[in-house]
């Protein structure tokens, strides 16, 4: 799924929410501050969103948002991640960062 939003599109306000707390989660696991985050570093966000496979997720986002194959997700991919978590949780993501 993915989504292109733009402030003439009626988007649900809960959707943007959920978007801005998957990108913030996974922007505080750039653990070494570089910029892009390595298989390490997304493994801990799917460890934070309390995945059952944090390890089969991270190497499932990496097929589907590392772009270019350099084994980092870089800012530019960073919304493709954020498009895959959001088809792995669909709706989910409040309950599973709340603690």
């Amino acid at each position: 799924m993915v989504f292109f939003f733009r402030k003439d599109k009626n988007v649900p306000t809960s959707l943007l929410a959920e978007r801005a707390e998957i990108l913030s989660l996974f922007e505080s696991c750039d653990a070494n501050h570089d910029g892009k985050l390595s298989k390490e570093e997304v493994k801990a966000g799917f460890e934070r969103l309390k995945s059952r496979f944090p390890g089969f997720r991270t190497q499932r986002a990496f097929k589907v948002a590392d772009k270019n194959g350099d084994g980092f997700i870089s800012k530019a991919e960073l919304q493709e991640l954020v498009d895959y978590v959001l088809d792995c949780y669909e709706g989910k993501i409040a309950g599973k960062l709340k603690k």
